[in-house]
């Protein structure tokens, strides 16, 4: 009875609205299966949440070993450079950091072309409103 006011209250039952006891059990039912959204919401960010730090561990530690072979690879080039050319140590590193700096220019020019739009509106839509979901925003 402590949500009826106190007019209400003092009437008989049989004088209250009747709409009020089933505007209330109806909004309780709303709240409820809003609560219970929530809570299915609230674990599926969790999972996606585990999923997506799971998969950054695992990209950057195959990065870290992508690097390290890749560093494997110019030692071994260097030296073959040096048996092959008969260039010093000082002249193979010269070559092999000229090779990089062109091909790491032309990858990000291949990069930054395929990155460029346009995008389709849905497209930056989703991007945004995916964005917002995982930093919470």
């Amino acid at each position: 009875m402590s949500d009826l006011s106190d007019d209400q209250a003092q009437r008989p039952e049989s004088s209250r609205p009747r709409g009020l006891g089933a505007a209330a059990r109806v909004t309780a039912l709303a709240s409820s299966v809003m609560d219970l959204h929530v809570r299915i919401a609230l674990q599926e960010v969790d999972r996606e949440k585990r999923r997506l730090i799971s998969g950054g561990v695992f990209l950057a530690m195959g990065g870290t070993l992508m690097l390290l072979a890749l560093v494997a690879v110019e030692a071994a080039l260097m030296v073959w450079m040096q048996e092959a050319w008969g260039l010093g140590v000082t002249r193979s590193l010269l070559a092999l950091a000229i090779g990089n700096v062109v091909l790491a220019g032309v990858s990000l020019r291949l990069g930054g072309q395929l990155a460029k739009g346009p995008y389709l509106p849905q497209t930056l839509e989703g991007i945004s409103r995916t964005t917002k979901a995982v930093l919470g925003r």
